[in-house]
């Protein structure tokens, strides 16, 4: 029997987990050893769209190396040595941290051959992060081989890369059209898109310059093939005992616990929403301090707010919030997950939204519990935790949650970047986890407005740098007709029907509004996600989901 290229790549993004979970029970391993050739091997027959040109003997991809680097420790490149690590004291020491701007977590470079890169946010990450250095290696690979011949001798490209690099290193001025010449070469690419990536890399924060990039990671992989130098990824034994034990999510939960307990809460009818920790505050707080009427007025202000060309609006909001209700709790647990809370008692309208009234009687009022976006499996670990009873001197406070409402970043399949789904179900791929669900939202509150609205199946991928072409097809035309993927669906739903059928921590007739806005479409060439953000493209739909999350809470 042929197996279709879908079939294909599902085996190879098989292969990967259980060869990422052995590799991380064993300790350590070589990346470019035979358990990482195992990984490598894997991802190539997956030929993820993120990764782009990874399948090419020859050239490398830039696009995808600018997202992976915006997502690693800077310098990482330079690193013989990654160690992946819990949360262990380092914080303490006086070793600066060093936090990737696109994925918020503390790194430590030890020397010049160790990073360190702290893990905190489960299986996910660490599946993600290993998928990244696995695209490293490979175009590790094919740097040294376009930078040698046949018989390993160096060629005069590598040489001018090398002085290149180390002119750079003290200081001197570079001519970057000559040493771009000389990267073109080394990367298999034309002088025009040579140019154009060292530009992207100049202008990102994160980053060392490209020159340095390609020099480092080509550097290490002749050091390993001619001279026996290997490189190695190892996991400590505090990260390998705490995985899967909800060990910070449990931190995170009982701090938001502890505060509504501290501020006399916890019995009050209890909103949670999943979304960036902007939209709410601005969207509820722009109504109550500037009096604004419209949806369109609020966009106005949010995105006067984004672009900073009238920022005392922001400062205006923030400070009426924090006098009428508004706690921030920013993450001192390690997940990365910031919180807030909105208690509506304390709030001079009883109007949320224009034309959205609130009960009368204060001590009906909710209060809102706004998380910022989990990752992955991290998901099902916080939500888990924060819907159970919280214990405290003996006594237990159980949680009167009405509702849950996750707004989120996702791949689109159908339609462009801003454009929105609407969920019916979520279905975990690789597994027979599917979760139907009755969603409070509809394709038709989004009308109206400018935008594609889409409503279907969502897909909860294991990871989205591991998805391509095909794989995706299979789910948009076979009969699971899905309109997008993304990473933390299903884990949320796992968590509330666990919680509201199961466990009965909450009530059964639970609410469910859930809504995605498209962050990039990876079946579009030039949409998958290392093409960029959003930018302002974003305000609408994150704005437009959050006003009608409210909207549709407390209008009968």
């Amino acid at each position: 029997m042929i197996r279709t290229r879908a079939q294909e790549s599902r085996a190879a993004i098989e292969r990967l987990y259980i060869t990422m979970r052995h590799l991380f029970n064993r300790g350590s391993y070589k990346p470019m050893g035979v358990s990482g050739e195992g990984l490598i091997q894997a991802l190539m027959v997956l030929s993820p769209e993120i990764y782009g040109k990874l399948t090419d003997p020859e050239k490398i991809e830039l696009d995808g190396l600018l997202y992976v680097m915006d997502r690693l420790p800077k310098g990482i490149e330079e690193c013989r040595f990654v160690r992946l690590i819990s949360r262990e004291g380092y914080e303490t020491s006086h070793l600066t941290p060093i936090v990737p701007p696109r994925r918020k977590r503390n790194c430590y470079r030890l020397d010049e051959q160790i990073m360190y890169v702290e893990m905190t946010r489960g299986r996910s990450d660490i599946y993600d992060i290993l998928t990244h250095l696995t695209f490293l290696y490979i175009e590790s690979r094919k740097i040294q081989q376009n930078s040698t011949d046949p018989k390993g001798k160096i060629s005069s490209n590598w040489k001018m890369l090398e002085e290149y690099v180390k002119k750079e290193k003290l200081g001197e001025e570079l001519e970057v059209e000559s040493a771009a010449a000389y990267l073109s070469h080394i990367m298999g690419r034309t002088y025009e898109e040579t140019v154009l990536a060292v530009q992207k890399f100049a202008e990102s924060s994160n980053s060392n310059s490209l020159f340095s990039i390609i020099y480092h990671l080509g550097k290490l992989a002749m050091e390993e093939s001619l001279q026996g130098l290997d490189r190695e990824i190892s996991f400590s034994a505090t990260l390998r005992e705490r995985v899967g034990h909800h060990v910070y999510g449990e931190l995170w939960a009982n701090r938001i616990k502890e505060a509504l307990v501290e501020r006399k809460l916890i019995n009050r009818p209890i909103h949670i929403i999943s979304a960036n920790l902007h939209s709410v505050l601005t969207t509820i707080y722009s109504h109550q301090a500037l009096g604004l009427g419209t949806f369109e007025e609020v966009e106005q202000v949010a995105t006067d707010i984004s672009i900073k060309a009238k920022n005392n609006q922001g400062k205006k909001i923030l400070a009426y919030a924090e006098k009428h209700g508004f706690v921030d709790l920013p993450d001192e647990s390690g997940t990365n997950i910031g919180a807030q809370l909105i208690d509506t008692a304390q709030m001079d309208y009883e109007t949320l939204i224009p034309g959205v009234f609130l009960p009368k009687a204060k001590a009906k009022r909710p209060v809102f519990v706004v998380m910022d976006y989990a990752f992955g499996e991290q998901a099902y670990e916080c939500f888990d935790e924060l819907l159970k009873p919280y214990s405290k001197a003996g006594k237990k406070y159980p949680l009167d949650v009405v509702s849950t409402s996750i707004m989120g970043k996702a791949g689109i399949l159908h339609g462009g970047k801003g454009d929105l789904m609407v969920p019916t179900a979520h279905v975990f791929e690789g597994t027979a986890d599917n979760y139907p669900f009755r969603n409070e939202l509809k394709k038709s509150d989004f009308k109206g407005y400018g935008l594609g609205v889409y409503q279907g199946t969502m897909i909860t991928v294991l990871g989205t740098s591991l998805q391509n072409r095909d794989i995706l097809t299979y789910f948009m035309e076979s009969s699971w007709k899905a309109v997008g993927l993304e990473m933390e669906g299903a884990h949320y739903q796992k968590a509330i029907q666990s919680a509201s059928k199961i466990r009965s921590n909450i009530r059964s007739n639970i609410k469910l509004l859930y809504a995605y806005y498209a962050s990039d479409n990876p079946l579009e060439t030039g949409s998958t996600l290392a093409s960029g953000a959003l930018g302002m493209d974003g305000v609408r739909p994150t704005y437009l989901i959050t006003y009608k999350i409210l909207e549709k809470l407390f209008t009968k």
